[in-house]
């Protein structure tokens, strides 16, 4: 073999295996890519989950988007989202969908405790409100303050839209399935609910524990929204969070849902605001 060739082979193997770990280098750089969607409640865990998990891991990219738990269950339904946020189960219908669809009913994770908070303006000189008071008032039999022990001021209630899991749970929970007063206002997310009672003192509204410093939360039936309380069960609107995939997640899916379980997520979990599913050491 003349030395022409040989280098001529030689360039073409040096070449071959250059190309083959820049093929490498851009299979590395391209990120996984996770999608949740869902419930404006944990919007602010699941922003803060994305953000320090993609901190961690810069192969990944993750998008985390509110819009309600409704919202982000149809999203999963229909291939839009790879996770799913929610503050309530799935309704037998979304099984159903499931089902149909994907030949799965879903998985769901339990990933946090919240309370379902009540809130008022911290001049309302109302505190503490029974559940039975709770149910006057949103349902529109209580209109006044003054029938609660407060002012004589008639009281705006502010709720969330149909498609929040924090509407259906306060509804089932509080409401016991009757309809809303028809005066209510729907306010499209929690922060909305937050800012109109921060500046009206005569409004009331519900959502996550997580949300309001500008606002108070109420006792009910004398019982604060505190760790101990939500740990043990006391405070009555004590509930879980969730985390739903179609099917068992694989590869990036299943770690980063794996580091949401572990210490470090559930202390995320704890620096938000809510409550980690068991104590830290």
């Amino acid at each position: 073999m003349s030395r022409h060739l040989t280098l001529i082979i030689l360039a073409a193997g040096i070449l071959a295996l250059t190309c083959g770990s820049c093929g490498g280098i851009r299979q590395q750089q391209t990120p996984a890519i996770i999608r949740i969607k869902g419930s404006d409640t944990m919007v602010l865990l699941t922003r803060r989950w994305a953000a320090d998990y993609m901190r961690q891991n810069p192969g990944v990219s993750i998008y985390a988007e509110g819009g309600g738990s409704g919202t982000g269950i149809r999203a999963l339904i229909e291939g839009n989202a790879d996770i799913a946020a929610a503050s309530r189960t799935l309704t037998p219908q979304e099984s159903k969908q499931l089902a149909r669809l994907h030949r799965s009913v879903g998985i769901s994770y339990l990933v946090a405790k919240d309370a379902l908070s009540v809130y008022v303006h911290p001049d309302n000189p109302v505190k503490d409100l029974t559940l039975k008071q709770l149910k006057e008032i949103f349902g529109g039999t209580v209109v006044n303050w003054s029938e609660v022990g407060g002012l004589d001021a008639p009281i705006m209630v502010l709720i969330r839209p149909p498609n929040s899991g924090t509407y259906l749970y306060f509804q089932e929970h509080i409401l016991e399935e009757a309809d809303y007063s028809a005066a209510a206002t729907v306010a499209p997310t929690t922060a909305a609910v937050v800012a109109a009672i921060s500046h009206q003192s005569n409004a009331i509204g519900y959502g996550g524990i997580a949300y309001g410093d500008s606002i108070y939360h109420c006792r009910i039936n004398g019982i604060p929204p505190t760790e101990s309380s939500v740990r043990y069960d006391l405070y009555p609107l004590t509930r879980y969070l969730y985390l739903y995939t179609v099917d068992k997640p694989r590869g990036a899916k299943q770690r980063f849902l794996n580091w949401v379980l572990k210490k470090e997520g559930q202390e995320i979990v704890r620096e938000t605001g809510y409550f980690p599913l068991w104590q830290g050491e």
